[in-house]
């Protein structure tokens, strides 16, 4: 569960995008020379709720906008991401991210994007003046297997199609993959092709990939002795977490993206709009460390034969990019 940080520069219609400037920075702004090192994509879908028709009442709040949006991450292939505003009886309360898997035969089967379960929200640290705000109220985070996530999106584009209006689909049909150092940059232009296709800028996601407790948390288990696996390259000793407390986490995510956004400022890109530290961002690192700790040493080897065998073996994995592109990509709302 790498952490990253997002960033978006909108283009006008007609004009050309930053794209070429970013590539060009990145072999000239940069004490380390990038390395090419493949390609990527996404694709984004967002619906909204649809207005009611009847006029509100002087007396009456004015009803926050819920949004649904669907994204495909060709670097997280397993599963699809579903975020959804809370449902509005459950607005006062937290969620938690959850997983949707398929369910042995017999089973109550419930994938509804817009359930959860009651946990913490990390504390949202301050952000630049054009970071990109979060709005629409609280949200739920959902995986679900990748052709689930298409059909579902069908099923609210069709059949609840009164409720639910299909904005816009943006992808990034061809992005570029570079290692810069202890960074993976990924860098491709935004294009809509829905409802009219037109270029709406350029995004770019820096993954930290040096030392760090989340992502040795999330390495993989020693079915022998019951142990997680040690990250040699880390320097960091995971024999087992009972050490790491949530703050540990916090302040990780602090510290990376302090180097994330070092990292974007040598390039020198203005006018950018920033997801990172966005609100959640982290549970499901702090949730999987709870976790490890309630099982203790003498489980933690059955739950990594469990997770060999499932189909998909990691199904949080992925979530903290997939908020910070959704938030980006909740424009033109």
């Amino acid at each position: 569960m790498p952490i990253t940080g997002v960033y978006f520069i909108p283009s006008n219609p007609n004009a050309s995008t930053g794209l070429a400037t970013i590539t060009e920075r990145l072999h000239t702004a940069l004490a380390d020379e990038p390395t090419l090192v493949g390609r990527w994509f996404l694709e984004h879908r967002l619906m909204r709720d649809t207005p009611s028709c009847v006029p509100a009442s002087a007396s009456q709040r004015q009803v926050q906008p819920r949004y649904m949006q669907f994204l495909s991450l060709s670097f997280h292939s397993n599963h699809g991401f579903i975020y959804t505003s809370e449902a509005l009886e459950k607005s006062t309360h937290h969620h938690t991210a959850t997983s949707v898997n398929p369910t042995p035969a017999g089973s109550p089967t419930n994938t509804s994007p817009q359930n959860g379960a009651p946990g913490a929200t990390a504390p949202t640290p301050s952000t630049p003046s054009n970071a990109a705000a979060p709005s629409g109220g609280p949200m739920v985070m959902t995986t679900v297997p990748l052709p689930s996530c298409n059909a579902l999106f069908q099923h609210f584009g069709y059949a609840c199609q009164p409720f639910w209006c299909h904005r816009h689909t943006v992808t990034v049909p061809g992005g570029v993959v570079y290692d810069v150092g202890d960074f993976r940059v990924r860098v491709g232009d935004v294009r809509q092709t829905q409802p009219a296709a037109r270029v709406r800028g350029t995004v770019v996601e820096i993954e930290w990939r040096g030392p760090c407790i989340v992502d040795s948390i999330s390495a993989p288990r020693n079915p022998s002795d019951g142990q997680l696996a040690d990250d040699d390259d880390s320097g960091i000793d995971m024999a087992f977490p009972d050490a790491i407390e949530d703050a540990d986490i916090d302040a990780e995510y602090a510290a990376s993206a302090a180097l994330i956004r070092e990292f974007w400022a040598r390039l020198g890109i203005e006018g950018a709009r920033e997801a990172i530290l966005l609100p959640d961002v982290g549970k499901e690192a702090k949730d999987r460390l709870r976790r490890l700790k309630q099982k203790g040493r003498h489980t933690v080897s059955d739950e990594a034969n469990l997770q060999q065998t499932d189909e998909d073996p990691d199904p949080d994995a992925g979530v903290d990019v997939a908020r910070q592109f959704m938030e980006i990509f909740r424009f033109n709302r």
